[in-house]
């Protein structure tokens, strides 16, 4: 089923005009039980502390949290990771990655295993070099820490699209796979349910996102006002049950994100619920 913006909201009106006072007061109204596990992409919130994004989180109630550098440098001793991710989880967020992790060399590839296994992280959302990729196999079968490589769309030379990472890494270890970012796969022409539904036993993170146009120059947009089927992706996440999280990563308003960022999290919530 697909709703378009206008018969989602007409849809949650009539539920909410049906019920009577009573019934409210006798059933009081709590969020459904979702097998979809909903996160944040801190970058989304670049220009804000650390302490600012736990803050956010919580009050939007997101639970799961995948640090960009900016949040957790990356050449952090392992004794701070520690303790930064020990205030984290204290907060009540599960911080369970990071990324986008760009790795270049060797050293950069060891560093970013250390950095993840310092903070007990389960996944990497990374870039790695082509040539780099036995050397990552090589980390991931020692920390157990699973890679998701994010494709980035027109314009990137590595991994332009999920296609182009799934035929880098088929031949690696499986715990090797990808963070498809389904706006830059819908701007390089590509369908995101599509392109979801074909990697799904190699899909490790997803970044969830909205665009105005389904174009190289279209930009992110709050969640249903852009191009991208959003129900459908999320029903397509449910039938292959997906066991990842969805990280939204809302780059818009990066001075003011929090409005923007509530609406993407209330969208998806009662995309879910409907």
């Amino acid at each position: 089923m697909k709703f378009t913006r206008k018969s989602f909201l007409q849809v949650m009106g009539a539920g909410l005009l049906s019920a009577t006072p009573l019934a409210s007061q006798a059933r009081p109204i709590r969020p459904a039980k979702a097998p979809l596990r909903l996160g944040l992409a801190s970058y989304s919130l670049r220009k804000y502390s650390l302490d600012e994004v736990l803050t956010m989180c919580n009050r939007l109630g997101i639970k799961h949290l995948a640090l960009k550098s900016m949040h957790l440098p990356l050449d952090t001793p392992d004794k701070e990771i520690a303790a930064i991710a020990k205030k984290v989880r204290d907060a009540g967020v599960q911080l369970y990655g990071a990324g986008v992790i760009y790795m270049k060399s060797a050293a950069e590839v060891e560093n970013a295993f250390r950095y993840a296994a310092a903070a007990g992280m389960e996944v990497i959302i990374g870039v790695p070099n082509h040539d780099l990729l036995p050397l990552v196999e090589k980390q991931i079968k020692a920390t157990n820490i699973k890679l998701a490589i994010h494709n980035h769309g027109p314009g990137d030379k590595l991994y332009p699209s999920p296609e182009s990472i799934y035929e880098k890494v088929k031949n690696f270890d499986s715990r090797m796979g990808l963070c498809i970012d389904i706006g830059h796969t819908i701007r390089i022409g590509l369908d995101p349910v599509k392109n979801l539904r074909k990697y799904a036993n190699r899909l490790y993170d997803v970044h969830l996102k909205d665009v105005n146009k389904a174009a190289a120059e279209g930009h992110s947009i709050e969640l249903g006002r852009g191009v991208i089927d959003i129900p459908a992706v999320l029903k397509l996440l449910q039938r292959v049950k997906y066991q990842g999280i969805m990280g939204l990563e809302f780059e818009k308003d990066a001075d003011d994100t929090l409005p923007g960022l509530a609406e993407c999290v209330g969208y998806v919530r009662g995309a879910l619920d409907a």
